[in-house]
């Protein structure tokens, strides 16, 4: 919390209250001892010693000393507020990497195997990963039978996890999936920025595919060096699809010519071929963390690239002067 007073700001204003209390203590503790010192020397004062014993005592000598020890105690708790003036702009060389995440919103991705479904299992993968990974452009691109860019890089990820956070049941239009055309995007958006070293695509997909030319596009994306990462999302036992009305009631489950109900399973064969051809891992999904972790651990091992330089205005500390003053204080109340 960053407060001003004036010209001043106090860094540290969250110590306010503590150390008014340690102020009232202090005053306290000064005034009892001084009153004491005062009665003692006036009692004195009344004897046949007072020549002897009050021979270099002098009120106004410890006023001063009191009044020394006081101001450092103030000058001391001034420079735990972490006092701030004078404006400096500095310029921050700002790194990372370019980081695509895409998802499958086909309607496979509506099946229960995972709670409380696989798309919606699939977006708190994705914020956990985030909520770790600092310092990274992040994209959105969803896909089904074609695929959009939802959200350009950013380092913004309140405004990302908003675009996240709107794929919902409605969004999915589609049952069918092309990844080919997820990664065809993300290396359009690469292609535009030649210069980057690291080009990062993450998929979140249950590996349904009916792509037309896989095999094409992951050839290039090996040879323009984008690295895919698969996250498989689902088990291999399936789970129906199901359907919803336009209220988003589920009123039934896909079904086959011979009216079987269909059961979608994870395919991990076409996601580990994927990642392994073009530089990348397969990760199967899990309920807890590991591989939220693992992944991170993975990313954080590429190179990063440069971002450009950020421009800010930062208050230069000036404690060190408070500090100075009330050593400077102590020093002398010790002396007198």
């Amino acid at each position: 919390m960053l407060e001003h007073i004036g010209l001043v700001h106090f860094a540290q204003m969250s110590n306010l209250f503590k150390i008014i209390l340690l102020f009232i203590f202090v005053v306290i503790c000064s005034g009892v001892k001084w009153y004491k010192s005062l009665r003692a020397i006036k009692a004195l004062s009344s004897s046949r010693l007072r020549s002897v014993v009050l021979h270099n005592a002098s009120f106004f000598r410890r006023f001063i000393k009191y009044s020394l020890t006081l101001v450092g105690f103030i000058a001391l708790l001034l420079a735990l507020l972490k006092p701030q003036w004078n404006k400096k702009e500095e310029q921050v060389e700002q790194q990372g990497r370019d980081l695509l995440i895409a998802v499958d919103i086909s309607r496979s991705m509506l099946c229960s195997d995972e709670k409380p479904n696989r798309l919606e299992f699939a977006k708190q993968k994705i914020k956990k990963i985030l909520y770790n990974l600092k310092c990274e452009r992040v994209g959105l691109i969803v896909f089904a039978g074609e695929a959009v860019v939802q959200c350009p890089l950013t380092i913004d990820y309140s405004a990302f996890f908003m675009f996240l956070d709107n794929l919902d049941v409605a969004t999915i239009s589609s049952g069918t999936t092309t990844i080919d055309g997820a990664i065809h995007t993300a290396l359009g958006i690469f292609e535009a920025m030649p210069e980057k070293k690291t080009k990062l695509l993450c998929l979140f997909t249950d590996g349904e595919d009916f792509s037309t030319n896989l095999g094409g596009v992951k050839d290039k994306a090996a040879s323009q060096k984008l690295s895919i990462f698969t996250f498989g999302i689902g088990s291999g036992n399936g789970a129906p699809v199901p359907i919803y009305d336009n209220q988003g009631k589920n009123i039934g489950f896909e079904k086959d010519d011979k009216s079987n109900v269909i059961m979608s399973k994870l395919n991990e064969g076409i996601l580990k071929n994927l990642s392994e051809q073009t530089g990348g891992k397969y990760i199967r999904a899990t309920r807890d963390e590991r591989d939220v972790q693992k992944f991170i651990g993975l990313v954080q091992a590429f190179e990063k690239d440069k971002m450009g330089n950020q421009s800010f205005e930062r208050y230069q500390e000036q404690y060190p002067y408070f500090i100075a003053i009330s050593f400077l204080c102590f020093g002398l109340e010790w002396l007198l």
